[in-house]
């Protein structure tokens, strides 16, 4: 499949002042305040097109980028050479810092003086521990912002022919964190349960036996629809349908890695007609 290219928008964007100080914000009366800013920035599901035009404006004046396992290696490429790039992604069971220590590494690189970009995938506030990291910027007395980006549910969604509302079909959508601590399944279940509502699992492939099964035990039909999703709006996303009672097989069958993301309802069958990335030339993203 043939590669991104780099935002039309990467030349020209007019660069902006840091905003001023406001003396009426005890945080910023902090002693420990610095020249140093923090950007959370979210990076968005993986397409580099899909950036904000402020999402990449604050990337190419960034002088150090803290970047998430899940930001897209074209995303990266916008970063300037000058830069200095840092990874602090997490797997399962294998964090390459702790959060604690990517928290208290912001502030350390702030008081330097530093533009600052904690660059994550998606949106920072839906499942991307951004609230933890700024609580931290704000005690310390560290000015930040916060760019949101266009989270993996309505990215992977809209490329996969899935609208995740519709008004003959979902009148609301849930998002649910799919990582299950402990593999429990302390999730209010029947809750869940519901006519006209999509659900998405963040992070749900490894939970998905356990998300099926308890689905199914607590009412839900074992024919409705499910949707995987791997690699969404890049040039490997890889998705794969089936129903609540299927599903688990099928990833087996079809080879399914992480991240993938599970949207489960009956906005997933229409797919099979809005499917207008099978359209584009070639037949790819």
């Amino acid at each position: 499949m043939k590669q991104h290219p780099a935002p039309a928008l990467e030349q020209g964007i007019p660069a902006r002042p840091a905003p001023a100080r406001n003396q009426a914000n005890p945080v910023t009366e902090n002693p420990n305040s610095s020249a140093g800013e923090v950007a959370l920035v979210g990076a968005g599901p993986g397409d580099p097109e899909l950036l904000t035009i402020k999402a990449l404006r604050l990337i190419q004046a960034a002088d150090v980028v803290l970047y998430d396992r899940l930001v897209s290696p074209e995303i990266l490429s916008l970063v300037p050479d000058s830069a200095r790039k840092i990874h602090v992604g997490k797997q399962r069971s294998n964090h390459t810092l702790p959060q604690d220590q990517i928290n208290q590494q912001l502030v350390d690189l702030a008081r330097q003086g530093l533009r600052v970009v904690r660059l994550k995938g998606g949106d920072p506030f839906i499942f991307g521990r951004g609230g933890e990291e700024i609580e931290t910027l704000a005690a310390a007395g560290v000015r930040f912002q916060v760019v949101p980006g266009i989270t993996a549910a309505s990215g992977c969604a809209a490329y996969a022919g899935i609208p995740l509302t519709h008004r003959d079909y979902a009148q609301s959508v849930r998002f649910v964190t799919g990582h299950l601590k402990d593999d429990s399944c302390n999730l209010p279940w029947r809750d869940f349960v519901q006519n006209h509502q999509t659900l998405v699992f963040y992070m749900g492939l490894v939970g998905l036996p356990i998300i099926a099964r308890e689905l199914i035990r607590h009412g839900m039909e074992r024919d409705m629809p499910v949707a995987l999703i791997s690699r969404g709006t890049t040039p490997e996303q890889h998705i794969v349908t089936g129903t609540l009672e299927t599903i688990v097989d099928r990833v087996d069958q079809e080879q399914v890695k992480a991240p993938t993301l599970v949207i489960i309802g009956p906005v997933v069958a229409l797919r099979n007609k809005l499917d207008w990335v099978a359209g584009l030339p070639n037949g790819g993203l």
